[in-house]
């Protein structure tokens, strides 16, 4: 998830967006090219600490009309970078074990978001732990998930 060559990696492409209803968020267009396809995931931080967010779109759901479980893993995946970001200072790195379970649905037009938080951060391995929920169902608990980022080198200047 960390980026493609030297010149235009992950970090390279962190955007504000300036209106509508992302505006005060940043996403990362043209950074990960399977996260543009599925997203966009946005982030902000706020006083309680770091959120990622997306509008659940027809794009994003299965067969029965409900969130794709293929989508919110790849969403927890974005989250884990973010949320890990100043764990990670200047290192790369990439999602070493993820482990998730599914409790709960979306559907279109709903309000995704996500928290969570390093539980620690080693020299080479950051344990992780989050929540994802339906905001628009008043938080309603969609998966909780665990994971491991392993440190995979410097990232280029």
């Amino acid at each position: 998830m960390d980026g493609g060559d030297e010149e235009h990696n992950y970090t390279s492409h962190l955007a504000q967006v300036t209106e509508g209803e992302w505006a005060g968020w940043s996403y990362y267009p043209g950074g990960d090219p399977y996260e543009d396809l599925a997203g966009p995931f946005y982030f902000q931080d706020r006083p309680t600490g770091r959120v990622c967010a997306f509008r659940a779109e027809k794009k994003h759901m299965n067969g029965g009309m409900f969130l794709h479980g293929g989508c919110m893993m790849t969403f927890a995946d974005f989250a884990l970078f973010v949320l890990a970001r100043d764990a990670l200072e200047n290192s790369m790195a990439v999602t070493a074990t993820f482990n998730g379970e599914f409790v709960g649905s979306a559907g279109i037009g709903d309000l995704i978001e996500c928290t969570g938080e390093v539980v620690k951060a080693g020299r080479s391995m950051i344990f992780m732990r989050g929540l994802i929920v339906n905001a628009t169902r008043g938080g309603d608990p969609m998966m909780s998930f665990s994971a491991v980022l392993k440190k995979v080198g410097k990232r280029p200047a």
